[in-house]
């Protein structure tokens, strides 16, 4: 048994073709049950904004076909021509790997990505379309996903300019405890605000002169004081810290215009420039600007694009374990089945040699252990060779030829 893997991704896909594509939980379902009467039992999705992918464990070629039928009559509306890639066997497994771990999302490395593989699998759990196989290759995958952001911690690189922004602002003054002023109220001012107040014991005051934004931010951030935008002059002068983030075509804080007389640091975040640079050298102020975050945000993004790097290899050392568990538990069956064999003639041979002796409890026990270890020594051999096989026509042969000498049959099979 082998995984499979087919799907779209932002990689293939625009994004209104990937909106076509996304599962609905009815459509889940839905899938889940026709992948069912093609005789593919073990399924999972995982639908985000991003990708609509299905994992799946197949036996024969046919299946793999199955699968992409009825993922294509379940969006027989949309021109999906080059848009689907499709995996199996290890590479199916490798490219699972990377997804939980992040080095497959569009921000490389996020953490979001892992959750949503995990409810995935509870789904397909919970549903009754998962199993042995499918349980321990996403298992294995989820595994190795927090391994490797625990040892690269690739997700601790910020890309966002406002998030390094703020990182750079409590490294030059800290945040804790400071009085501080956002001047602006749009999406930059927003994630700034989401990283300030993450810092306790902060005053924190945000001016916005559009009335939606100011309702926003009211409900998003109730411990913050909001005023009209005009109002900032009145209170810059009180404050340690200043971010500004409005859209303004001009400078708001001048050289000529704006002299402090107590230390303050301004990050400034907008594009054009809303503090003039020449404040960088005013005595009370420490100036961080796009210039610098921007240097930063590039020199982030090519470490983790390295980390990834490093992530693919480990993801190679850890997949061989589960590679491994993969091959040999095609004959789970067939061992599983000799030592079912095993079990019977253990107690035949028991039942017969009890009625023509008369042994006491303690003997029947020694008697018992004895026959039931012998057998499981004259099986120990052949048990770990087939174990060792790797390639699934031997596989098969070997299972034929167990069935055949040992007159057994794969379990679940009728005797």
């Amino acid at each position: 048994m082998q995984l499979g893997f087919l799907g779209v991704t932002y990689k293939d896909a625009q994004m209104d073709i990937r909106d076509k594509t996304a599962f609905t939980e009815a459509g889940k379902l839905a899938f889940f049950q026709e992948a069912k009467r093609a005789g593919i039992m073990q399924c999972m999705i995982l639908s985000t904004c991003n990708r609509s992918e299905v994992y799946y464990m197949f036996e024969e070629e046919e299946q793999k076909e199955q699968a992409e039928r009825i993922y294509h009559a379940m969006f027989s509306d949309v021109d999906l021509t080059g848009c689907i890639r499709k995996l199996a066997g290890k590479e199916a497994m490798a490219y699972l790997f990377r997804v939980a771990a992040g080095l497959e999302s569009l921000v490389l490395g996020e953490d979001q990505i892992l959750g949503q593989v995990k409810e995935a699998m509870d789904d397909a759990r919970t549903m009754g379309y998962s199993g042995k196989e499918l349980n321990k290759i996403v298992r294995d995958a989820i595994t190795c996903a927090k391994k490797i952001k625990r040892e690269l911690k690739i997700s601790e690189k910020p890309l966002s300019v406002s998030s390094i922004g703020v990182r750079r602002l409590n490294e030059a003054c800290g945040i804790a405890g400071k009085k501080i002023l956002v001047i602006g109220s749009g999406k930059a001012a927003f994630l700034a605000l989401k990283y300030i107040c993450a810092y306790p014991q902060t005053d924190v005051t945000a001016c916005s002169r559009n009335d939606s934004h100011a309702k926003r931010l009211r409900g998003e951030f109730p411990a913050i004081q909001v005023i009209s935008y005009g109002a900032w002059r009145s209170v810059i002068a009180a404050c340690d810290i200043v971010v500004c983030a409005t859209s303004s075509p001009h400078p708001i804080l001048k050289k000529d215009t704006f002299s402090p007389v107590r230390n303050m640091t301004l990050l400034d975040l907008a594009a054009p420039r809303d503090v003039d640079a020449a404040l960088a050298e005013h005595p009370c102020i420490t100036l961080i600007n796009l210039d610098t975050l921007q240097a930063i945000a590039t020199e982030n993004q090519n470490e983790r694009k390295r980390l990834v790097e490093e992530g693919r290899l480990l993801i190679e050392q850890e997949l061989k374990e589960t590679t491994d568990w993969c091959l040999q538990s095609r004959m789970d069956d067939t061992i599983a089945s000799l030592q079912q064999r095993c079990d019977t003639i253990a107690a035949d041979s028991f039942s017969y040699l009890n009625r023509k002796m008369e042994l006491d409890p303690r003997e029947q026990r020694l008697l018992k252990k004895t026959l039931h270890a012998s057998l499981l020594r004259l099986l120990r051999e052949p048990i770990q060779e087939l174990k060792r096989l790797d390639c699934k026509e031997e596989q098969e042969a070997c299972e034929r030829l167990m069935q055949q000498l040992f007159q057994i049959e794969k379990m679940g099979e009728s005797t």
